[in-house]
């Protein structure tokens, strides 16, 4: 009866961090050619969920679309891309920014490492701040490939 208790306690215990781990972290697969070279369609990220606060200018950062980064297509994922401004910085060239040449408040400026594939901050603009899922801390690995 005490090894039955005793698996239970440590089954609960590994739930119960499996559940913290779910809250702070989650795995983002790339899609497309937009991080290319520095990350490739199919690569694994260990994303950390965290505030904007918390993030430096060239940190690589995953984002929820919204409808204007959808653009012609409907994006379904998460948007992987370097985060180039932050709220206070000055907005990068070729980045629309209604009312000045400062980020306001709440605003990023997010680019894709491969201009020429990648729908970024210079084709819809700033990022609100509560898109932001989170940084990615490193790659993990590469999604099989379907087999045919």
């Amino acid at each position: 009866m005490q090894s039955v208790i005793a698996l239970l306690l440590v089954v609960s215990g590994a739930a119960a961090v499996l559940v913290a781990m779910r809250r702070r972290f989650l795995l983002a697969t790339v899609e497309g050619h937009s991080m290319v070279p520095t990350l490739e369609p199919g690569d694994r990220l260990l994303v950390r969920r965290t505030s904007l606060t918390s993030l430096n200018v060239g940190d690589i950062v995953v984002v929820a679309p919204d409808a204007r980064m959808a653009g012609p297509r409907p994006r379904a994922g998460l948007v992987i891309k370097r985060l180039v401004a932050l709220p206070g910085g000055p907005v990068p060239v070729d980045v629309p920014c209604p009312g000045g040449d400062v980020l306001p408040v709440g605003r990023m400026a997010i680019l894709g490492d491969n201009p020429s594939a990648s729908r970024d901050s210079r084709h819809y603009g700033l990022v609100a701040e509560d898109r932001l899922v989170g940084v990615v801390i490193r790659p993990v690995g590469r999604r099989p490939s379907p087999t045919h």
